[in-house]
């Protein structure tokens, strides 16, 4: 069951860039982004509410590390995900997407100055291999949107963005439970997107939107931020954290599956590929939680913060 759950997660994660593509032909990039982080919070704040029994307590130092997190991993990773998504596909945004385990290796490194394991090294080389594959082998396909390499910096930026959420979460994990992190997160991100939103809505027919387009950001509200939240802290509780860590290969799978399919995007060499090398450098990744996982904490550590 703990399986199912965290390979559910993943696959909904990975079905962000396809629901975002969709979002993006409906509504302006800001519009819809606000919108999102709208219907997210209509569920999450009374969900927190009525399992907290109230408002949780929390430190304003957490507020602001809570207010930083939003700002990188909610408001600038949907600006740069779903601008990213107008010149790019989104099966090479899924697969880009997936190198965020590597990239929040990399800012532990630069940030927080933690030690590398060859495994971690070699994880974020097959990662960066397999966005560079995605450019390099199919750059002169024209299949691939109206400005791929544009698309792909901005998706790329995206991930930075959800690398720095995760190194920010490390801060206060173990003063704010999960539930009350995504639904300050959802709050403090709705707040930076409304003037803007505002400002788009004002003139846009939203009788021209269709009832996918509305549907996808529901879903996007409702499904990604939600749903796929509560089934990975449900399996991630009952298993290793590096067994976890394999199942974010699902991701990059998920997504190019969902982008033929529902969105009938032509296969290319390039994707399976740049797929191929960024699993396997979440599995390199994953076993080096697995040695860490299993290591004793020292004494020093006990209790530590992240």
């Amino acid at each position: 069951m703990a399986y199912l759950c965290l390979a559910a997660a993943m696959a909904i994660v990975g079905s962000s860039v396809v629901v975002g593509k969709l979002i993006v032909e409906s509504f302006p990039v800001l519009l819809g982004s606000g919108l999102t982080s709208a219907v997210a919070a209509t569920v999450l704040v009374p969900l927190l509410l009525v399992r907290e029994r109230g408002v949780p307590a929390v430190a304003p130092r957490d507020l602001g590390i809570l207010a930083f997190q939003a700002f990188t991993g909610s408001f600038l990773w949907r600006i740069l995900l779903f601008y990213g998504l107008i010149f790019t596909t989104a099966a090479e945004s899924g697969i880009i997407t997936s190198t965020t385990p590597a990239a929040v290796g990399a800012l532990s490194f630069l940030l927080l100055r933690e030690r590398l394991s060859w495994n971690t090294i070699a994880g974020i080389g097959l990662a960066v291999l397999g966005v560079l594959a995605i450019n390099w082998v199919g750059a002169a396909d024209a299949q691939r949107g109206s400005n791929p390499l544009l698309g792909t910096l901005l998706i790329f930026g995206s991930v930075l963005g959800e690398a720095s959420f995760t190194i920010c979460g490390k801060a206060v994990s173990g003063r704010v439970g999960p539930l009350t992190i995504s639904a300050a997160v959802t709050v403090f991100s709705l707040l930076m997107f409304l003037p803007f939103s505002i400002y788009q809505a004002v003139g846009f027919d939203f009788s021209s939107v269709s009832f996918r387009g509305w549907a996808s950001l529901v879903y996007f509200g409702v499904i990604l931020n939600v749903v796929a939240f509560l089934l990975w802290f449900q399996g991630v509780s009952r298993v290793p954290a590096s067994t976890a860590g394999v199942f974010t290969g699902v991701l990059p799978v998920s997504a190019v599956a969902l982008s033929y399919v529902v969105l009938g995007e032509p296969f290319l060499w390039s994707h399976l590929i740049g797929g191929a090398c960024v699993v396997l450098g979440i599995v390199l990744i994953a076993r080096r939680g697995s040695e860490v996982a299993e290591r004793p904490p020292a004494p020093s550590e006990r209790g530590r913060v992240g």
